[in-house]
Order: C-alpha cells, then sequence, then structure tokens
C-alpha cells in the first residue's frame, strides 16, 4: 500500500510540475509573440512614416473664401513634402478650428500622396454692437471681434447687452430672437427689406425693433410680433408710395400696429430766400 502511495504522489507531483512548466512556456511564448508583434508594428510605422512614396506632394483645400489657400495651410501647419502617415489628423484639425474664420474642418489623407481638408467658414450675418463689434454667424453666434479687414456692409445691431445673445446652451433673450427672425426673413430671396439694405437694427426693449434702411435715414418701426406679416404690409405700402404723383418719399414707417399704419413723409425744406440791401 506504501509502494502504490508514494508512486501516486510521484506522478501527482510530476504532473504538477508539466503543467506548470506548459504554463510558463505559454506566458513566455505570449510575451515572445507580443514583442514580436510589437517590433514589428514599430518597423512598419517607420516604413510608412518615412518611406518617400508616401511625401504629400498635393495639398489641397475646399471651402475656402475668406481665407485663401495659403492662409489655410499655414493655419493647418502642414507643408508639402511631409510624410501623409506622420501627420496627426487629429491635431491638422485642431489647429483649422483655431482660426476664428473657420466654423468646422475635415481632414483626410489619399493614398499615396494627398492630404485633403475641407473648411466650413462662419457666414457673417451682421455686426452687433456692445461696445465693441463683433461678428455673428447665421445661428446667431458671436464668432469673433471686427477688424478692419472684416466686411462692412452688414446691418449693424445695437441695444442689446451680452446676456442677451446665444451662448452654448443658453437661448438667447426675446430682444435678440426678434432680432434674429428679422435677419432670416431679410436672407429670403423675396423679402421686400433684403440685409444687404438694412444699415442699422436698433432695439428698444419697450418700443420693439427699428429698422434703418436704404440709405441709412429712412426708418420702419417693427415693434416685436409678426414680423412677416408686417413684412408684407409694407410691400404693399412702398408699392402705393411709389404709385403716387407728388410723394416724394418716406422718412419713416411706423408698423407697430399692422392694423394702424403711420407713414412721415419726407421733409423738404424750402430754399432760402436771399435778402438784399438796396
Amino acid at each position: 500500500m506504501k509502494k502504490n502511495y508514494y508512486k501516486n504522489s510521484l506522478s501527482r507531483k510530476r504532473a504538477e510540475i508539466i503543467q506548470r512548466a506548459a504554463a510558463c512556456f505559454k506566458i513566455i511564448a505570449g510575451i515572445a509573440i507580443v514583442a514580436t508583434m510589437s517590433i514589428i508594428f514599430i518597423l512598419c510605422h517607420d516604413f510608412l512614416t518615412q518611406c518617400d512614396y508616401f511625401k504629400a506632394i498635393d495639398l489641397t483645400v475646399e471651402g475656402e473664401n475668406k481665407l485663401s489657400y495659403k492662409q489655410a495651410i499655414k493655419q493647418a501647419q502642414i507643408n508639402e513634402g511631409m510624410n501623409i502617415f506622420s501627420i496627426n489628423l487629429s491635431t491638422i484639425r485642431k489647429n483649422l478650428l483655431a482660426h476664428p474664420w473657420i466654423a468646422e474642418a475635415e481632414v483626410r489623407r489619399e493614398l499615396p500622396n494627398v492630404i485633403n481638408i475641407k473648411i466650413y467658414e462662419h457666414k457673417p450675418l451682421a455686426i452687433i454692437d456692445l461696445g465693441r463689434k463683433f461678428l455673428i454667424n447665421n445661428h446667431g453666434e458671436i464668432f469673433k471681434e471686427k477688424t478692419a479687414s472684416d466686411p462692412d456692409n452688414l446691418p449693424v445691431i445695437t441695444g442689446l447687452e451680452f446676456s442677451d445673445i446665444n451662448v452654448s446652451a443658453k437661448p438667447g433673450s426675446i430682444y435678440f430672437n426678434a432680432v434674429m427672425d428679422v435677419l432670416r426673413l431679410g436672407q429670403k430671396s423675396e423679402s421686400i427689406i433684403p440685409n444687404r439694405l438694412i444699415k442699422k437694427i436698433q432695439v428698444d426693449r419697450e418700443i420693439g425693433i427699428t429698422l434703418y434702411a436704404f440709405d441709412g435715414e429712412k426708418s420702419i418701426k417693427l415693434g416685436y410680433n409678426n414680423f412677416s406679416g408686417k413684412y408684407n404690409r409694407l410691400r404693399n405700402v412702398l408699392y402705393y408710395i411709389n404709385k403716387q404723383r407728388g410723394f416724394q418719399d418716406f422718412e419713416s414707417i411706423d408698423l407697430n400696429n399692422i392694423n394702424r399704419i403711420v407713414i412721415n413723409p419726407i421733409r423738404i425744406e424750402s430754399p432760402a430766400i436771399d435778402h438784399k440791401e438796396v
């Protein structure tokens, strides 16, 4: 009995040793495989990022308008001759988005030697005067402070405060939203007052919105509601004025009450009479 016991015990120990050795071998083999694969990947990476075959010989930019091709490439911080696999596309995109005129950007590689950039610029809708002048886009977002090189032929909004503006998830005030409603009407092709003819949009928190349009002297009082209906009535009013003989022009039109429109004709001062002493 004792002989069998010792034999069985010895067999179990041998089996355990073999199992442990096999486990260690598997671990070592796994480490070796991982190390080998890592080396292979490193070598492949080095080959791809250093191979002349993948050097960028064509940098394309789509969608530039305000920015020139050279400005976009400079902002992206890339150059011809850079290996397309050594370039971090995410970093290039971040570089582009850091420019105030760029709203969105896409960057992609095209084998074997092309980097394609597509940019989406902000579309300036108006200038908002908050003590300092800023440009707002079609979404009513401030995207940059106005500089001398920026367009001047945009409506200038006055009478608002920073707290009125649409920022991140915070919606704009009723005053700001009213201004945006008017500007969106002015973007329509059939609008009676396209935005290009609006010189200033003045916001009065009590009275409402007043437009200074055409020559910048004519005022159109809109109040705060039913802008679409008021624009339609204004179309009829302007048609009526143009058809009336002896009606030179208007100084202001009050559309606050759409059912009671008040037109102030332009004041024509009579020429001064020269008095001569005899």
